[in-house]
């Protein structure tokens, strides 16, 4: 019987205090109403007889105001003029252009680097370099402080990434072929 109060007996305290509670709560509303003095009730008075309304005759109704019928006009042969609208512009839209490389640092153009190697940039950001001209670590290694003013202002929700992710420094390393050091500084590739 221990063992059953040791292992239940938290619960059947829960329990006790919950049927404790509602029987607490019950009793309560019972008594409230029970106590209240109920409002004295003054004695019926008698009223007074309620006259009846007097029925107005009836008035005659004009008769309807007749409605006329509505004028069909007859159609008028006219001649549609016809001018001859101007040609629309073709839209042509805007290609963004490549970003030149610094002078010193020029593309080669033998094929273009993973620049999915650098840290901080994915496929889609990869594709919008590679669509603004970028597609050599020699290239972003190169960089000035106005190429990277100029490609930050094109990246749109990736801007920044340039200088919080230190491609400059990144693309240093992978342009000389220097793995380890890459590796070393960023992390494996």
């Amino acid at each position: 019987m221990q063992e059953f109060f040791m292992d239940y007996g938290l619960w059947l305290l829960i329990a006790l205090l919950v049927v404790i509670g509602l029987v607490f709560l019950l009793s309560g509303k019972g008594k409230s109403a029970a106590v209240e003095d109920p409002a004295p009730v003054a004695p019926p008075v008698a009223a007074e007889p309620i006259a009846e309304p007097a029925i107005a005759p009836l008035v005659a109704m004009p008769d309807p105001v007749p409605v006329a019928e509505p004028v069909v006009a007859e159609p008028v042969a006219v001649e549609p003029v016809i001018e001859e609208a101007p040609a629309p512009a073709p839209v042509v839209e805007p290609v963004p252009a490549p970003i030149p490389a610094s002078p010193a640092v020029a593309a080669p153009s033998d094929g273009a680097d993973d620049l999915l190697k650098l840290k901080g940039v994915g496929p889609k950001l990869g594709a919008l370099l590679t669509e603004l001209g970028v597609t050599r670590y020699a290239q972003i290694a190169g960089w000035s402080d106005s190429d990277i003013a100029a490609i930050d202002a094109k990246l749109g929700n990736f801007k920044g990434r340039p200088v919080r992710d230190q491609w400059i420094d990144q693309a240093k390393y992978l342009a000389a072929g220097d793995i380890a050091g890459f590796e070393a500084k960023y992390g494996k590739i």
